[in-house]
Order: C-alpha cells, then structure tokens, then sequence
C-alpha cells in the first residue's frame, strides 16, 4: 500500500473535542473528599488523585473514562493521555473520533510524537503561559492511513509500549522492597545489631553512635560537569546516548559526559512531587545532563542508591525558592539534615540491597531501549516511510 492512499485533512475534519471543568468561584463546590478525581496535568504526569469532585453534581460532559484520550492544553501544552478515569480540569480537554474510520489508539500515537507537541506549542498563544485554542488544536494536519494499517500501527508501537509499562511496574516493586528495607533499618532503626540504646538529636530520637550530619557528608556532587545543550544545538546533534532534563530524558545526542551509576535531583522547574519529596532520577550508562538537574552520587561508605532512598525519605518543601520557576540551589541542597549510622549497618544493607538494583539497572536498560525503538518508529510509521500494510 502507497502513501498516496492516505488521507491528508485537518484534524478538525475528523475529531471533536469536549473541554473541561473550570474550578473556580462557581464550581468549586464540587470539590469534596471522595468521589471522581479531578485530572489537573499535574495529576495526570504524576498519575496522583489529589482533589475529587462529586460525581453526582459535575455534568457528563467533563468525565474521562480509560479509553479517551485527554490533551493538555495549557502550561503544558501538547502531551495526551489514556488510560485515565476522572473528570477532566479545564487546562486539557478531551479528544475522541468523529467517526469509526479513525482508530482511537492510532490518534493517541499521532497526538503522542514530540513534532506534533512541539508545534502545537508553536501555534498555541501567549508568551508567559501557552494557551492551545481548540481551532488552533483542529487545524493541525494529519495523514490517515486505512483503518487496516492504523491497526497495524497501534499494534506495533502497543506491544511495546506495554512492555515498558509492564517494566516499570517491576522495577516499581523491586524499589518500594529497597525502601521497606531503608525504612526498617533507618527510619524504624531496626537494624541487625541494633541494641535498643538511643540518644535524642535534632531530627528526633537516633541509635547511640549514630549522629546527625548534612547531605554534603555523604554526596560527591558532579554539576560542574554539566553542559546545557539548546534545543537548535540538539537537533543538529543526534544521537543514541540520553540528554537528561530536571525530570526526564528530554532528548538523545551524538556523545556522553557522564558514564557509570549516578543520581540526577532536579534543581529548576521540576524539583519537588506533590508530597514535598524531591525529584529523583536514578541513572547509569552514558548520557549527557543539562543544568537543571543536580548530578550526584554517594560519597564512601555511602552508595548512591542510599542517598536515593534517604532523599526518597526526605521532604524538601521548605528548601525549595523561586516563585515562578521552583529551584533547589546547591547550597540549600547541602545543608539538608540527614542521619550518619554506624559504617556496620551501611556495608551489611548495601550488600542486601545490591542485586535488587542490579535487576532495576538491568531493566531499566532494557526499558530504554524499547523506548528509543519506539520513538524512532513512531514518526516513521506516521509518515508512511515504513510500509506495513503487509
């Protein structure tokens, strides 16, 4: 099958769209404890359920089910989800077919590639907050393939895209045993070895011999290694090696500054979730960070995938500066209180928890793997450079 034998409109000529529920000083007494949750985008990148709104009192129109897809389409312009139940807060909007000749799956795949949320911010208004009108949103092309080879499509980019969630879900797991065991051991302070003897500190009651120190004690700290790349000198420097961001891989280019086991914590923009605890990636390979994110790894005896579970363990609220862009500055970041335990307990947890990471590193190399796969087969599969119609 030929590319000729697409269709080529706007997606305005094939989709509808429903707009959200506005809280304001009319709606917001829909707010309560319990019921649908609200799906602001802060909900939906951090898949949280924060505030709930009385199912009975909001209209029909505004309520998500798993298998409509949602738009973000203010601040955060351009990103699409699916699989989410709520009801729908005014900064997105629903996006559902016009008729059964479009695959919802296969408009979620469209919506999903980075070259068509990169121009919806570019015709999306504002110069302080982006704001995507829906005629703005209805007039982006789109080419549609049959609905055979749209099936084809979503079954390609799905199955692997159900294999990345499905590994992030184990190595979900495999991190929250790392904390049960973290917990246990320097939270709750039952520890092998542990006598019972504790003396008071400023964080609280603490084991005899144990002290209260700063995170500087048990981090090497690598931000001046970093180089930010623009998006104009990404684009001209493709590659396969990750360009991490405050919270996420924001592209891939052709080298690395940084090669092994590392912990990036988010110094603007991205910094904190909804719980106050800052935001953490745990990294290895070779990659390359801009500088919106701290670049860490644990000072001996102190591995890196303990600073990872103390900072997991960390509320960092009240370090946090800057109103309109959040930033974590490296001087407040070292002064942050941690508890410093006996070298004991530190070598005898690390050789538990070791091979637990071991298995989070392995899948999560695997992970980044599919995810490039996909990525790089997206665009090619919406343009018809790749011909499965076979």
């Amino acid at each position: 099958m030929s590319f000729e034998e697409w269709t080529v409109c706007k997606l305005g000529d094939i989709v509808d769209v429903s707009q959200g529920l506005a809280i304001n000083s009319k709606s917001k007494y829909l707010l309560q404890n319990t019921g649908l949750p609200l799906l602001r985008i802060t909900d939906l990148f951090n898949n949280v359920q924060i505030q709930f709104i009385n199912p009975k009192k909001v209209p029909k129109q505004f309520i998500a089910n798993e298998d409509e897809l949602i738009y973000t389409r203010t601040g955060q312009v351009g990103y699409v989800f699916k699989g989410r139940t709520g009801v729908v807060h005014n900064n997105c909007f629903k996006v559902f077919p016009k008729s059964d000749n479009l695959d919802k799956n296969f408009l979620y795949w469209f919506l999903y590639q980075k070259s068509i949320r990169e121009y919806a911010n570019l015709i999306a208004s504002g110069s302080v907050q982006k704001d995507l009108t829906h005629s703005a949103f209805k007039s982006i092309e789109i080419s549609v393939p049959p609905l055979p080879t749209q099936h084809r499509i979503v079954e390609i980019l799905s199955s692997l895209d159900n294999k990345i969630e499905l590994n992030r879900q184990t190595n979900a797991t495999l991190e929250a045993i790392a904390q049960a065991i973290f917990k246990e051991w320097f939270v709750n302070f039952n520890f092998p070895g542990a006598t019972g003897e504790m003396i008071e500190s400023e964080l609280g009651m603490i084991p005899k011999g144990w002290r209260v120190g700063k995170l500087e004690e048990i981090i090497t700290n690598y931000d001046r290694k970093r180089v930010p790349l623009s998006s104009r000198e990404r684009e001209n420097r493709k590659g396969i090696f990750p360009y991490f961001g405050a919270a996420s891989i924001l592209d891939y280019v052709d080298d690395y500054i940084f090669d092994g086991i590392y912990l990036l914590m988010g110094e603007d923009g991205t910094v904190i979730t909804e719980n106050g605890k800052p935001v953490l990636q745990y990294v290895s390979g070779k990659f390359w960070v801009n500088n919106h994110t701290h670049v860490l790894q644990g000072r001996s005896p102190f591995s890196t995938e303990y600073v990872l579970l103390q900072l997991k363990n960390t509320n960092v609220k009240h370090i946090v500066t800057g109103a309109v862009q959040p930033k974590i500055n490296q001087g407040n970041m070292n002064e942050l209180p941690v508890i410093i335990p006996d070298e004991f307990p530190l070598l005898s947890f690390q050789e538990i928890i070791n091979p637990i990471f071991n298995n989070i590193l392995d899948t999560e190399q695997e992970t980044s793997i599919l995810t490039k796969i996909r990525d790089d087969l997206l665009p090619k599969f919406m343009n018809g450079e790749i011909n499965i119609s076979n």
